[in-house]
């Protein structure tokens, strides 16, 4: 008998016992290394040696170091850190914007009622130079505030614009590190044994590219990875690596979109299947807040401007002569935009062969919303009309009016295929401008007064007279408005300025009615009436005399008038700017609780994924402690082995 099996169970103790020794060290050392997994020795007992007497044991084998490692809750986190980081990205974003909804004096509404409420002083003193010039500044201030509410919103969309390229560069230089990682793995895959460190470190830039955008991973039978994105386009497919490309959305070429490049050829991405990730975060706050926020903007510009250069139109300035000059434009709008699809039909120069016109026919109807208008296959000729807010679709014709816009396509008719993304009131803000320098400008009176004859009987009185249109039908002419009977029926004349007579009928007034009454129009002009008239009683509409224009404050109470009156989506213009305030802060408070909730769900994961692969420094202590214990033992049988063999060389004789 001799001491060499003994010497052997003793190596192979010592051997696994080390090995044990060297993981646990190892995890002890990389414990605050973000991504490292957890590692182990696997130990396995060797085959029995077979003798007489039965199979003596050989003792343990090392047959790996393995890395604790799920793929399930690998996946998750994954997942999860994709979605948090697509509503932090986004909130982030949204909380930007906030400012340019500011409350109380820095905010549009009180800018907007700040200018209208200047018309009631300059109603009281409508000859006053220096009234004039305090309205024709607040008229500038409200301009100001529109025009820093459009290139704030442009900063905005620059900010989006710098940010996905950061975005972009940070994913495209993680895909290459992950598809040189599969490289390295593949090559030491024929060892047999898992590169852990290398896995680690693979997973940690896995981790990090699905901060970036969410993916998908499927791993091959050489350990190499697969990464799809989008829906199964393949960002990494064993050592090659496409490449994240940003390229001008075909349908807005103000905003980006996402691509991949390969062989020089890139092939465009949906913001909708990109899922997860601060990417999509960012494009998804393009194209729906950043979108939302600047047609809110818009509408509320394009519905006061409208509004008050119309009734500016129906007014005289103080220009000489008196009485002569009408109001002027008093802002300048941005126009509507009607934006041609990259891949419609063009000419040999590059141009659509269709172009789509937009005209504004009534400023309060407008909606803050893009359109998507394209050819209707199901009836031909017709085109199909997209609303975008809120997904309604309608079938039009070219020349239709729709949503307080006129719609004009072509000629030629779109073909189809072709598309075009329009925009009414997108940019409406952003060349929001004063035109008038000059405070005579400010058309403060009206072009018509209204009298009631000295010698009426009855108690009919003009309680308000509007003009409606401008220039008047008849210049110059005189209205003549003589009650035929006590129950309010009347006859009228419109005699021109040589008291000629141009047009007469006749009609009927009640309390509460206009006279005339729509649709007749005897020059222009609404007249509402109080108190009870008589057979014979004459109201009298007729020119402003020259000498009364600066006395005449009939176009800056209408211009006042403004401030109550539903000019945006059925809003005045306060509550219109409250009502947008809320919505951008819907948002904000709906994408916060969502980043609490994808936070907290991430948090989760991230634990659990811990909790199975990290490393527990006490665990690994006490197992440090064990297997110090297992090294000094079988270090024990070694020793036992060398007195035993000492002991035989001297009972043979041979020292």
């Amino acid at each position: 008998m001799s001491a060499g099996p003994l010497m052997t169970l003793g190596m192979r103790a010592l051997t696994a016992s080390y090995s044990a020794l060297q993981a646990t060290g190892h995890n002890i050392a990389n414990a605050n290394v973000a991504g490292y997994s957890r590692q182990s020795v696997q130990l396995q007992t060797s085959q029995g040696q077979y003798s007489g007497a039965g199979f003596f044991g050989k003792g343990v084998d090392v047959t790996g170091v393995v890395r604790a490692h799920d793929s399930f809750l690998t996946r998750e986190a994954s997942s999860a850190r994709s979605l948090a980081s697509l509503d932090a990205a986004r909130l982030t974003q949204l909380e930007r914007l906030e400012d340019v909804f500011p409350p109380g004096e820095q905010g549009l509404g009180h800018a907007t009622s700040s200018f209208l409420n200047s018309m009631l002083d300059l109603s009281n003193r409508p000859y006053d130079a220096s009234t004039r010039q305090v309205a024709l500044a607040r008229a500038g201030d409200l301009a100001s505030r529109f025009k820093a509410a459009g290139a704030a919103l442009d900063d905005r969309q620059q900010g989006v614009h710098a940010e996905l390229r950061a975005a972009a560069s940070e994913v495209n230089s993680l895909v290459k590190g992950i598809a040189e990682a599969n490289a390295r793995i593949a090559a030491v895959k024929g060892l047999g044994q898992p590169p852990n460190d290398l896995l680690d470190e693979r997973d940690r830039l896995i981790a990090q590219l699905s901060d970036k955008i969410s993916i998908t991973r499927i791993e091959a039978g050489d350990g190499s990875m697969g990464i799809f994105i989008g829906g199964g386009q393949r960002l990494v497919l064993g050592t090659e690596a496409a490449e994240l490309a940003l390229t001008a959305d075909p349908s807005d070429p103000t905003r980006l979109a996402v691509g991949l490049r390969e062989n020089g050829v890139v092939r465009p991405l949906s913001a909708q299947l990109l899922g997860g990730g601060s990417v999509a975060g960012l494009l998804r706050f393009q194209n729906e807040d950043l979108v939302e926020a600047r047609n809110l903007v818009g509408q509320m510009a394009a519905a006061i401007g409208h509004a008050v250069n119309a009734q500016q139109a129906l007014g005289l300035t103080l220009r000489p002569p008196l009485g002569s000059s009408a109001g002027p434009q008093m802002f300048t709008i941005g126009s509507p935009m009607a934006i041609a699809h990259a891949a419609n039909a063009r000419d040999l120069a590059g141009v659509p062969l269709t172009a789509v016109n937009l005209t504004v026919t009534d400023a309060a109807a407008l909606q803050a919303s893009d359109y998507d208008l394209a050819p209707d296959l199901a009836a031909p000729g017709n085109y199909q009309l997209t609303r975008l807010s809120d997904g309604l679709v309608r079938s039009i014709a070219s020349g239709d009016v729709v949503d307080g816009m006129r719609i004009d396509v072509g000629p030629p008719a779109a073909s189809p295929g072709d598309r075009f993304l329009l925009q009414p009131v997108a940019r409406a803000a952003n060349n929001f401008s004063v035109l008038l320098s000059d405070p005579r400008d400010l058309a403060a009176a009206a072009p018509l007064i209204a009298l009631a004859d000295a010698g009426n009987v009855g108690t009919v009185a003009v309680a308000s007279l509007e003009v409606t249109t401008a220039p008047l039908p008849v210049p110059g002419a005189t209205a003549r408005i003589t009650f035929t009977d006590d129950a309010g029926a009347y006859d009228w004349q419109l005699l021109d300025s040589s008291n000629a007579l141009v047009a007469n009928g006749s009609g009927t007034w009640s309390a509460g009615a206009a006279v005339p009454p729509p649709p007749t129009d005897i020059n222009g002009f609404s007249l509402q009436l109080a108190g009870a008239p008589r057979t014979g009683d004459v109201l009298t509409v007729a020119p402003t005399p020259a000498g009364a224009v600066t006395t005449n404050n009939g176009n800056a109470l209408a211009l006042l008038a403004l401030r109550d009156r539903p000019l945006v989506d059925g809003l005045n213009v306060v509550d219109a700017y409250a009502h947008a305030m809320s919505r951008i802060g819907v948002r904000v408070q709906g994408t916060r609780s969502a980043v609490e909730l994808s936070a907290a769900v991430s948090a989760q994961s991230e634990q659990a994924l811990a909790g199975k692969t990290g490393v527990n420094l006490d665990e690994e202590a006490a197992r440090l402690i064990a297997y110090q214990q297992s090294y000094q033992a079988a270090a024990k049988v070694l020793q036992v082995a060398q007195s035993i063999f000492e002991t035989l060389l001297s009972t043979a004789g041979v020292r």
